[in-house]
């Protein structure tokens, strides 16, 4: 994988890990409202999917960061999959939160945007690096 595509997916999960645990544990602050949209006397209602929520956003941010050390530790293909994999699921659901809400578009840009970026990084540095093997190769 090329540096840029690792530095982009380290990105995502950083990111992932950092709203899963604004989502787990600070869902009730009054200055993530823009975020989430959640208003005082929804808290409760909302807790458990929340915390389920900022859960597995912090898990899929360290599947992330496991597959980042599998690429380190020549396992590329294997920590790669992992990578495509997660992206293109948060690929999904942020095109799945626009649609769904659409007041909450700058947090589904955020997700869609920078798991695609990742998609694109390893795709295009995968061809890249694939053509040259090829060219060096005749």
């Amino acid at each position: 994988m090329k540096p840029v595509a690792q530095v982009l997916a380290a990105l995502e999960a950083l990111t992932l890990i950092t709203v899963g645990v604004l989502e787990s544990f600070f869902f009730r602050s009054p200055e993530l409202y823009p975020i989430f949209l959640i208003e005082a006397d929804e808290y409760e209602a909302v807790a458990l999917w929340t915390r389920n929520v900022g859960v597995y956003n912090m898990l899929m941010g360290l599947a992330i960061v496991v597959a980042l050390v599998l690429v380190h530790r020549s396992q590329e293909v294997a920590g790669r999959a992992i990578i495509l994999t997660i992206s293109a699921m948060h690929l999904v659901l942020g095109v799945s939160l626009v649609i769904t809400a659409p007041e909450l578009w700058l947090s589904a840009v955020f997700e869609f945007g920078l798991a695609l970026a990742v998609i694109l990084a390893i795709v295009l540095g995968g061809r890249r690096h694939a053509s040259d093997s090829h060219a060096a190769a005749m």
